[in-house]
């Protein structure tokens, strides 16, 4: 063998072997995100479990620190005016895109036109409806989209307008509705765009890897402002729906963090695996949603009968076992920005017998009974400790007259059949976007009209008031914080009274953590950012 070709062999052994190490140095981290994404897309995203993903992909002018507070992120630092309504951010210099390209004012321009056209269907616009003349053009009644009050003074000053001081605008920022995008990318790729091997981020993170149903990859971003201080390489989000399953496997070393876990497994974990289980309080609702476009659910006694005779003392301790606690209102204890009592209705206060008694003749009235039973079918997304609610209340449903078919689907599909309103009742849960009051009262905010259609948002079940849809404009407008809460608060207590929906319990969440994982911090938003994570072996 010739001298150069010993050399080269030798060059080509040794590049592999450092591969080779590179590899087995590389620090991945195995998430169980619950779920598998319906979109990726800032745009059409609508939960946790794909927040999870696209909060790492990209990333806002603002985002959160290890508490889930607003820091700078993209934008360096931003001023306001005087009189709240003009926000200024100065863009990093050192923001990228993933493939290279800097990170402009008119990725943000481009991001919220899309946002707002009616065409894109957006569910989550509305989050980011305080920015002047949004709504009109999310509605169609402004189609000229530079009316719209998000202005690129250069490439690294973004200009943000307001209809009117906004107290929470910073935290609204760190939602995936205000991220920005490529504009290029999406116009070639179509609802392709988000594919691994099309997406462009301006994240810690980069997709490389979608095997549906099963997992998704994302591997450091060389690209990102602050990646030298990433400590994960890797990470893998893991898309097993199911909570024993996902358990067995953490317990085997296969998972890092559950996000999720069943609940009769608390005690379990709290003898076999301590401190390493985390329940905490956070801003989030459990719900169901009765579908109120058609009868009999359209029937406010009916709802009452409903909400009344569901003992939520018990669904906490006993069905779950891990304290949630009971909700009558809508608005979580504890929101931002909402001083003042909270709501309990005089009904919450009464026996549960008597409760019982006043729901049965409520049904009767409306002509079901024991013996001719209304009939209905409640949907919730696959998990075993929905199950075990739905279970229960249909139990105590069954003792006022009303028969349930429990019917269950994957996630993306049951939140389809719940904006399409193809459903009786249904579970849903909202966990808080920013920290203020108007972000669950928009739930049951009336639909907007957008060409032939109406688009209920995530206002599943329709409930549609024209005075609780004023208070809340009044309250948008409202810059005393005193004045704004009590409309806020006359507007929980019109819809609570009619029942607009079943508030069930106040979330907690529910996570695993591996010991080898630092960096994972409760917070009252369940929202923990890898790049604030490391591991050891």
């Amino acid at each position: 063998m010739k001298i150069t070709q010993v050399l080269k062999a030798v060059a080509t052994a040794g590049a592999l072997a450092l591969f080779m190490a590179s590899a087995a140095q590389a620090v991945t981290l195995n998430l169980g995100n619950g779920s598998e994404p319906g979109s990726i897309d800032p745009h059409k995203a609508s939960g946790d479990w794909e927040n999870r993903i696209v909060g790492e992909l990209f990333e806002g002018l603002a985002a959160e620190d290890i508490h889930a507070q607003p820091i700078p992120g993209q934008a360096e630092s931003w001023t306001i005016s005087d009189d709240g309504l003009v926000y200024t951010f100065k863009i990093r210099a050192d923001a990228k895109w993933s493939d290279g390209q800097p990170v402009v004012a008119q990725n943000w321009v481009d991001a919220f036109q899309r946002l707002f056209d009616p065409k894109t269907a957006a569910d989550y616009a509305y989050l980011q409806y305080p920015i002047k003349n949004s709504a009109k053009i999310g509605s169609g009644e402004i189609t000229d989209f530079s009316q719209l009050g998000v202005k690129a003074i250069d490439d690294k000053t973004l200009e943000i307008t307001l209809e009117s001081p906004t107290p929470y605008f910073i935290g609204a920022l760190t939602h995936y509705t205000a991220y920005p995008i490529r504009k290029d990318i999406i116009e070639k790729f179509g609802d392709q765009w988000t594919q691994p091997e099309n997406i462009v981020g301006n994240g810690p993170y980069k997709l490389v890897e979608w095997v549906p149903g099963s997992y998704l990859r994302g591997v450091k971003s060389d690209t990102y402002y602050g990646k030298d201080s990433l400590k994960i390489d890797e990470i893998k989000w893991d898309n097993t729906e199911d909570l024993t399953a996902a358990l067995n496997r953490y317990r085997a070393g296969e998972l890092d963090i559950l996000t999720d876990f069943p609940a009769d497994q608390y005690k379990f974990l709290q003898d076999n695996y301590p401190g390493q289980a985390h329940v905490a309080p956070f801003l989030g609702i459990y719900y169901y949603v009765l579908n109120q476009e058609k009868p009999p659910l359209d029937n406010v006694n009916i709802r009452k009968a409903l909400s009344i005779s569901v003992l939520r003392d018990v669904i906490g301790p006993d069905v779950l076992g891990t304290g949630e606690l009971p909700a009558y209102g809508w608005v979580p204890p504890g929101t931002g920005n909402y001083e003042g009592e909270q709501y309990l209705p005089d009904w919450s206060k009464e026996p549960y017998d008597q409760r019982v008694e006043e729901a049965k003749k409520l049904m009767a009235d409306a002509g079901y009974t024991p013996d001719k039973p209304l009939k209905l079918q409640l949907r919730y997304n696959t998990n075993e400790n929905h199950q075990r609610i739905a279970v229960a209340i249909a139990d105590m449903w069954k003792q006022i007259g009303v028969e349930v078919e429990l019917f269950n689907a994957e996630t993306a599909v049951h939140y389809d059949a719940l904006r399409a309103g193809d459903f009786n009742v249904g579970r849903a849960g909202w966990l808080l976007d920013y920290d203020d009051a108007s972000n669950t009262l928009d739930l049951l905010k009336s639909g907007v009209k957008q060409g032939d259609t109406m688009n209920w948002g995530n206002n599943y079940g329709r409930f549609s008031d024209p005075k609780y849809d004023a208070l809340l404009d009044q309250a948008s407008k409202e810059l005393d914080l005193v004045k704004r809460a009590a409309l806020l608060h006359e507007a929980e207590k019109l819809a609570m009274d009619q029942f607009a929906a079943i508030p069930i319990y106040w979330y907690v969440s529910k996570n695993v953590v591996s010991p080898k994982i630092t960096g994972f911090e409760d917070n009252a938003k369940d929202i923990n950012r890898v790049r604030w994570m490391s591991k050891s072996e």
